[in-house]
């Protein structure tokens, strides 16, 4: 029974990696899903997978924030309407125009506060480093030194932050997620559309060729995926 386990707190997007997350959440704890729109282009559908996901895994505590500094701030073709999206083939080594700056801060700190206020001692989030697009907040040492700030700065001491995803491979989220029972049917990735994913941006592309590696379907409709041969 959920009222059993100890209190979680899941950052969940609504794409691949975090749903996988509060899957896992769900299966170890008795989670608290926290969802934050930050004015990203495709903030409506991930909300609606925010809520579709939670209602499949059964999470009945939920928080939906909205963070209005970081679309003033800009900086990201998220955010930011004069930066185009770019298509996966375009992006290189250097950190992408993708990346929202410090974004990941701002996450944690809400769900910290959060974590105080229900005794949760855990708040999972689906950062991935490796087959990732190279967001420096996606980092384990970024993790370990939050973790640090978070002992220092809480009444307690004891929350931490855990990333179950951090060292996998996106194939390997894939399969993790299939036996996990987790409903990728529900999530969205797209950095730019949010009526049938681009299948063209890097998000996009990352998540095809995990599903094609891990022998799986992607099983949400997309407009385009003629890049994503392995």
């Amino acid at each position: 029974m959920n009222r059993e386990k100890k209190r979680a707190i899941v950052l969940l997007s609504g794409g691949m990696d975090s749903c996988v997350c509060a899957a896992l959440a769900a299966r170890d704890y008795a989670p608290a899903a926290l969802h934050i729109s930050y004015g990203q282009r495709t903030e409506d559908r991930e909300r609606q997978s925010f809520f579709e996901i939670c209602q499949r895994l059964n999470i009945q505590d939920k928080l939906v924030v909205r963070n209005e500094a970081l679309r003033a701030i800009g900086g990201s073709a998220l955010t930011d309407d004069n930066i185009a999206v770019p298509a996966s083939h375009s992006v290189g080594q250097d950190i992408p125009v993708t990346y929202v700056p410090f974004r990941n801060a701002h996450f944690l700190a809400v769900a910290v506060s959060w974590a105080e206020v229900l005794g949760a001692d855990k708040i999972f989030i689906g950062a991935v480093e490796q087959d990732s697009s190279g967001y420096p907040d996606c980092r384990p040492a970024y993790y370990e030194a939050f973790n640090r700030v978070i002992k220092a700065g809480t009444k307690e001491g004891t929350i931490e932050v855990v990333t179950p995803l951090i060292g996998l491979r996106k194939a390997e989220i894939v399969r993790l997620g299939l036996e996990l029972g987790a409903p990728f049917d529900l999530t969205w990735s797209c950095y730019s559309r949010q009526d049938r994913a681009c299948g063209i941006c890097d998000s996009c592309v990352l998540r095809l060729r995990a599903f094609a590696a891990a022998g799986a379907s992607d099983p949400i409709p997309y407009g385009e995926k003629e890049i994503v041969e392995l």
